[in-house]
């Protein structure tokens, strides 16, 4: 066969050149110094490999990279954009950024730290954490995503899936990953490449997504979009489930998500707590106590600090990811916290 033309998967005689484009990387595969093992992730846009340095050193990382196919110019300008994010973060709960290149097939890679870690609800669960620990983990989460804040990069799709916890010496480390969806507000520059959100498009994960995020308030999106994942996040921890039944979600045409999230107010941790009779003796027990004793300990300050990081205005949510985790902390010393019960 001519050096100049290859076989793809069809069968179809193309160019040496598409025909590499057209080649999924996969275990075996090296990219550049890094040979790719199992794969242990993948996105809408990319897919995570365990990956093995060659050199300088030999050792373990995480690398992401483009799916085939995917090279749209609004795709490549995202995935250019959340490795630029990372390479700013410098926060041990936030997955660090090693190096970025380029695969043979022209497609964009980024390396990463590798995270041996599982979703913080599974953790939670699976170690039957006590409301406290729980609590203290979150506020770590908190503390990554001021950082990001900080640092001018909204997330905009907190997730459990996007917050692993790993074991370091034993000791239980948050790590937030994937800022494939974030959004940046800071003056520098970080990408050439210009992203571009359709009008009306939903960015994030139904039942973390704020009202904001739906696409139809006409709100531009800023670091209280955060603060109300966050409260989505935390009404998880604390009550077992989510903010909006995700089966009901997932069945729900997009105008129906949108009306949901943006109307419906999700009822306190310390009733959901109770409502849920048939599931209610195994979420107590994973948290090492009794559904009575569960709902007490939610209702009052718990639910006011839930219940405010989820207000539909989001100028009566937290300001900032700093004072969400403040009044956590002052519940967790015995102080009184800065939330309080609704008002008529």
């Amino acid at each position: 066969m001519s050096a100049d033309f290859a076989k793809n998967k069809k069968g179809f005689l193309v160019g040496v050149e598409q025909h590499q484009r057209d080649q999924a990387e996969g275990p075996g595969i090296a990219i550049g110094p890094y040979k790719l093992m199992e794969q242990v992730g993948e996105g809408r846009f990319g897919i995570v490999f365990m990956a093995d340095t060659i050199v300088p050193v030999r050792r373990k990382v995480a690398l992401k990279v483009l799916k085939p196919g995917m090279d749209m110019p609004e795709v490549v300008a995202r995935f250019d954009a959340e490795r630029h994010a990372l390479a700013l973060m410098d926060n041990p709960n936030i997955v660090r950024l090693l190096d970025a290149g380029i695969t043979d097939s022209g497609r964009p890679y980024f390396v990463m730290e590798l995270v041996s870690g599982v979703p913080i609800t599974d953790y939670c669960d699976d170690n039957q954490l006590e409301v406290c620990e729980r609590l203290r983990l979150f506020v770590s989460v908190c503390h990554a995503i001021q950082h990001s804040h900080e640092r001018g990069i909204i997330h905009r799709d907190i997730k459990p899936a996007d917050i692993l916890v790993t074991l370091i010496h034993g000791t239980p480390v948050v790590k937030v990953i994937d800022f494939g969806f974030a959004k940046w507000t800071g003056v520098v520059k970080i990408t050439e490449k210009t992203l571009f959100i359709k009008r009306g498009q939903m960015i994030g994960t139904p039942p973390y997504m704020s009202p904001e995020q739906t696409g139809m308030s006409g709100l531009d999106i800023d670091i209280r979009t955060d603060i109300y994942s966050l409260g989505a996040l935390l009404y998880e921890l604390l009550t077992g489930s989510t903010l909006f039944d995700k089966e009901r979600l997932g069945q729900a045409s997009h105008d129906e998500i949108r009306r949901i999230i943006r109307e419906e107010v999700p009822p306190k941790p310390s009733i959901r707590g109770s409502t849920l009779s048939q599931i209610s003796t195994a979420v107590s027990a994973n948290r090492q106590s009794d559904p009575q004793r569960l709902s007490q300990m939610l209702r009052g300050e718990l639910d006011w600090i839930v219940m405010k990081a989820l207000e539909k205005d989001r100028n009566r949510r937290y300001e900032t990811a700093s004072a969400f985790a403040a009044d956590v902390e002052r519940y967790l010393h015995g102080d009184p916290v800065e939330a309080c019960p609704p008002s008529a």
